[in-house]
């Protein structure tokens, strides 16, 4: 082979390449937007009124999940299935946003810990990674840790609603939440940065508490929540 004929090689290669990259950012794309109108439909849940419509925003998220699953489908035929970790930085933010979204609407029906199991389920992907298209731990992880500051948020917008026990819940969650993480030896710089952040939402949650105690709006939802 002339090396004329070597680079003609090396040429195809590199277009073949880039044409597959062409595609799943195309696919990653309307994931991004359909990832977006979940979070929109979910977002409406911080809203005074938005806890009575917890159930409904939930199913509405439910069904926004089977597009997503139907995407999804589409970009697993993008690439050879082996060469998955060639190109998972196409969608590993997209990935992790959806894990987030997945774990949100299980908190919000059940109040808690979605499995990495259970996401996979969602977005009707793998775990197991010779399997082929699967959830990484790490991106579970990191959707994980993105719930834990939207659950910050809605610890403050609960006392707005006037539901001063949802806080408490919230806290006794994101603490076991912590607890969790401190068992891992994190050594992904990422993710080891979004865990430094649950410390602040652990914080936040925990003003956000002591204000309920020392105004006795804690005592009085617990006596309530007795009767």
């Amino acid at each position: 082979m002339s090396v004329t004929e070597m680079f003609s090689y090396i040429q195809g290669f590199l277009s073949a390449d880039q044409d597959i990259r062409e595609d799943i950012r195309k696919v990653v794309q309307v994931l991004e937007q359909t990832a977006r109108e979940i979070l929109t439909v979910l977002q409406s849940v911080h809203q005074p009124s938005g806890f009575k419509e917890i159930p409904n925003k939930c199913a509405k998220a439910r069904e926004l999940f089977c597009t997503v699953r139907t995407h999804i489908a589409d970009l697993k035929t993008k690439f050879p299935v082996e060469q998955y970790y060639r190109f998972h930085e196409h969608w590993r933010f997209v990935l992790q946003r959806l894990a987030f979204l997945a774990a949100f609407v299980v908190y919000l029906e059940t109040e808690t810990l979605v499995t990495r199991e259970e996401v996979a389920e969602i977005l009707d992907i793998q775990v197991v990674r010779e399997k082929g298209f699967h959830l990484d731990v790490e991106d579970y992880l990191a959707g994980v840790l993105i719930m834990a500051s939207e659950l910050s948020r809605l610890a403050v917008n609960s006392v707005t609603a006037g539901d001063y026990t949802r806080p408490l819940r919230i806290s006794n969650f994101i603490n076991e939440l912590d607890s969790g993480f401190r068992l891992l030896n994190l050594k992904n710089d990422p993710l080891r940065k979004r865990y430094d952040g649950l410390k602040y939402d652990v914080k936040k949650i925990e003003e956000v508490v002591y204000d309920l105690s020392i105004r006795g709006l804690a005592k009085e939802s617990e006596a309530g929540g007795d009767k």
